[in-house]
């Protein structure tokens, strides 16, 4: 099953972001056959990450939402919030 992981980072937390990126992309290497798209939300300058969206299949919800737990930015502690929601890919050559 798809689930899209949206996450918004804290107010001022772009070197955060910065220093913890190694490691969250690290931890995304082992799940690339699993990760349909990733990448960062970007404020209105085009550069400045804001977030981040994983579009990810999981066997469920639990898993999904263990994964997104994980998450070096999640574990240092970088988002204001982190929502696991279920998803279904329509287009391209969707169901």
């Amino acid at each position: 099953m798809l689930f899209a992981i949206l996450c918004t980072d804290k107010p001022g937390a772009t070197a955060l972001r910065a220093q913890l990126r190694p490691s969250h992309l690290d931890y995304l290497a082992p799940h690339r056959s699993r990760i349909l798209f990733a990448g960062p939300f970007l404020a209105e300058d085009g550069e400045t990450s804001t977030g981040s969206l994983i579009v990810i299949d999981c066997p469920d919800r639990a898993a999904a939402e263990a994964f997104a737990a994980d998450d070096p930015y999640a574990r240092g502690d970088l988002f204001q919030s982190v929502e696991v929601r279920a998803w279904r890919k329509v287009l391209p050559d969707g169901r």
